[in-house]
C-alpha cells in the first residue's frame, strides 16, 4: 500500500525531527525540517509509511547523539508519553525543551563549522506536526468517570497551544496538527472495559470512549483556529485523523482489511484477541497470519499495512483544514 505515495514529491529532500509517544497511530509530535536541496525527508505517521512513500531514510534518535548525522532530523519519540502530568518522564513539554537544547546546540556548533546538524533557515522553514492526547485520554478513562474525562480535557490542549507557541517562538511558523483516533475501537479497550459500562456504537466499538476522543478532537480543531488568528504569518493544518481511522474501521472489508477489532498479535482468539497478561511478545502470544489484513497489531498499535492506509489519506489532503497540499505547504 505504502507504493501509492511513491509519486507524490519524486524530486525533495526533507529533514525532520519527530516527536512522538509511539501510541496506536503512533505519532505524538513530529517535527518536519525542510533543507534546500533537492529531496524531501519525511518522518512517519504512526510509524515508516510516509516516509517510506517519499524516499526518507529513518531518524536518528535524540539521545544517541553521538557521532550521528541529523542532516535528516532527529526522532523524539517516546513510547507512553502524554501531555500530562509533566512530571512524566518525556512528556510533551520535556519533548519540547529537549527540542529546544538540540535548536540552540545545532546553531551553537554549525556557527563553528560542525557539520550533520540544523541551520537557522532550516527550523525557520520547519513542518512542525503535532500528534498527541490519545495516551492522556486513555490513561483518564483507566479511572475517572466519562464526566470527569471532559474536564480534563482543556488541559490536554493548554499543553499542545503552550507546546506550538514555544516553536513558533522559536521561528517555526508551519503547523500540521492531528486529531486523535477512535479510543472506542482499540482491542485493548474492548477487551478490558468495565462489562457493566459497555454500551456500543453499530460498529462494535466503545461509544463512551469515542466520544471522549470526539470532543477532544474538536477543542483541538477550535485551538486551530484561534492560533490561526494570533500567530502572525503561521499556517496551522488541521488533519482529521480520527475520520480515518473510524472509516477504516467501518468499512474494512471494502479496503482490504478483516477482524477490524481483533488484534493480530496477542492471545485469547477471537473476538479480540487481547489478554492483559498475556500481551503480544509475552510468553503464550500469538501472531496471525502474514498479509491476513489486520487492522490493529497489538491491541494498541496499528499494522504496517493500516498504517500506510492512514498515511496515504493524510497525504491526500481530503482530511485537512485548510487542503493544503504537502509539497504545496509555504514551506516548502
Amino acid at each position: 500500500m505504502s507504493m501509492e505515495f511513491c509519486q507524490l514529491i519524486p524530486t525533495i529532500d526533507m529533514l525532520i525531527h519527530k516527536f512522538i509517544d509511539a501510541k496506536a497511530s503512533t505519532v505524538k509530535f513530529e517535527f518536519l525540517c525542510q533543507l534546500v536541496t533537492h529531496r524531501y525527508r519525511q518522518s512517519s505517521f504512526r510509524t515508516f509509511p510516509k516516509s517510506e512513500s517519499l524516499n526518507s531514510n529513518y531518524l536518528t534518535p535524540y539521545l544517541e547523539s553521538s557521532g550521528q548525522n541529523f542532516t535528516n532530523g532527529a526522532n523524539f519519540a517516546i513510547s507512553g508519553s502524554s501531555t500530562l502530568p509533566r512530571s512524566v518522564l518525556f512528556s510533551l513539554d520535556v519533548q519540547i525543551l529537549q527540542f529546544n537544547r538540540f535548536h540552540n546546540r545545532s546553531l551553537e556548533f554549525v556557527s563553528k563549522g560542525v557539520k550533520y546538524l540544523v541551520g537557522d533557515e532550516d527550523f525557520k522553514n520547519a513542518l512542525y506536526t503535532i500528534d498527541i492526547g490519545q495516551n492522556d485520554l486513555s490513561a483518564a478513562f483507566g479511572h475517572l468517570s466519562f464526566v470527569q474525562v471532559t474536564e480534563q480535557i482543556p488541559s490536554f490542549i493548554s499543553e499542545i497551544k503552550d507546546a506550538i507557541w514555544s516553536l513558533y517562538q522559536h521561528g517555526g511558523k508551519n503547523f500540521w496538527v492531528h486529531n486523535t483516533g477512535p479510543l472506542g475501537c482499540l482491542p485493548q479497550k474492548l477487551a478490558t472495559s468495565n462489562e457493566n459500562a459497555r454500551i456500543f456504537d453499530k460498529h462494535g466499538c466503545l461509544q463512551s470512549l469515542n466520544e471522549g476522543a470526539q470532543l477532544f478532537n474538536e477543542k483541538l480543531r477550535e485551538l486551530c483556529e484561534q492560533l490561526r488568528s494570533e500567530m502572525k504569518n503561521a499556517t496551522i493544518v488541521y488533519v482529521d485523523v480520527y475520520a480515518i481511522k473510524y472509516d477504516l474501521i467501518a468499512h474494512s472489508a471494502i479496503y482490504g482489511f478483516e477482524n477490524p477489532l481483533m488484534a493480530c498479535c496477542g492471545h485469547g482468539g477471537p473476538p479480540y484477541n487481547y489478554n492483559a497478561d498475556i500481551k503480544c511478545g509475552q510468553a503464550g502470544y500469538e501472531v496471525c497470519k502474514e498479509g491476513s489484513g489486520y487492522i490493529s497489531w497489538d491491541g494498541v498499535h496499528y499494522t504496517e499495512a493500516a498504517n500506510a492506509f492512514v498515511a496515504s489519506k493524510i497525504l491526500s489532503t481530503n482530511y485537512s483544514t485548510p487542503a493544503i497540499k504537502f509539497e504545496n505547504f509555504p514551506c516548502l
